[in-house]
């Protein structure tokens, strides 16, 4: 009787899904937003019993691009492989004429959205977004912006910006920086006239009081936020920026339904809410046929956008 009990318990045991060994793309360099959404992730899925051994690595360059393509060739059909992307990829893969696109992986779930925000050095003479559209009216390559990867999300609001202010778009000057902590340098060290990136980035030091916030483009005030939206300074701008995450090409039905199980265990976890809470960033989550919906009209609104502010021809 003793060997059955423990024969039917050790059967039992097998029958159960292990838990997944995941490793986590960060298609930049670590401090931006990705790096922080995929260790985000990292933290989540071991303390919720997810991903006990979770593990993130970085693969920086060209907007994400360059790390897509190496998860798409390398992971093919390995369930355990998971990357981060979102906005920033989109415009990326467009500008970058990308040969891997989104298609070429298994998109999952739209994780986190974040309004973009300008800061300036605390030291900088510009005192508020009013001063630095009035100078880049008068001169725009005289203003200097640090931004995310050409064709991201930072990138496209600089060039809305300039649209709104009635500026050529071609002539902003625009600096990409493939990481977040590489873009915060570049601004707290007084190498460019202003900053632009996810408000969460740049959260701590404008709270140290090293940046300043000018404005974000939020449709509505934020929260905490002490400064306007760009609408509310007169430019009909609003941008939120995305996360998403995606596994592996060619998987099975069954594979794909245990990572969309396991990421949907993580975003409904208390840990992940106490993330998106600490980290400022929006509960986005959208899964299944809804986002891929999403994910094809947003890529072609951003196809266009890009052409209309000359990033793309």
């Amino acid at each position: 009787m003793k060997t059955f009990i423990l024969a039917s318990l050790f059967a039992g045991a097998m029958a159960l899904p292990a838990a997944a060994d995941y490793t986590i793309i960060a298609p930049a360099n670590p401090g931006g937003g990705w790096d922080q959404t995929a260790r985000a992730m990292q933290t989540v899925m071991q303390e919720e019993g997810i991903s006990p051994s979770a593990q993130v690595q970085n693969v920086p360059g060209a907007g994400g691009t360059i790390g897509l393509a190496q998860f798409a060739s390398q992971n093919r059909g390995n369930p355990d492989a998971l990357i981060v992307g979102g906005y920033v990829m989109v415009g990326a893969i467009l500008t970058n004429n990308s040969p891997v696109t989104l298609q070429d992986v298994t998109p999952i779930a739209r994780l986190t959205g974040e309004y973009e925000a300008i800061v300036v050095p605390a030291a900088s003479p510009i005192e508020s977004i009013e001063d630095l559209i009035e100078q880049l009216k008068a001169d725009p390559g005289s203003v200097s912006w640090a931004g995310g990867s050409a064709g991201g999300a930072d990138h496209i609001a600089v060039g809305l910006i300039a649209k709104a202010t009635e500026v050529d778009p071609t002539t902003i000057n625009y600096i990409a920086y493939s990481g977040g902590g590489e873009a915060l340098a570049a601004i707290l060290g007084n190498q460019v006239t202003a900053g632009i990136s996810s408000l969460g980035e740049f959260e701590a030091q404008i709270e140290a009081g090293t940046l300043r916030l000018l404005a974000t483009s939020a449709p509505e005030p934020i929260e905490g936020a002490d400064a306007p939206t760009l609408k509310e300074a007169g430019l009909d701008v609003v941008l939120e920026n995305w996360r998403m995450v995606a596994a592996a090409p060619d998987l099975t039905d069954e594979q794909k339904a245990k990572v969309s199980a396991d990421i949907e265990a993580m975003v409904t976890s208390d840990s992940w809410q106490k993330q998106l809470s600490d980290k400022g960033w929006a509960d986005t989550y959208l899964a299944g046929e809804e986002f891929d919906a999403q994910l094809e009209s947003d890529t072609t609104a951003t196809d266009a956008v890009l052409r209309d502010i000359g990033l793309i021809k």
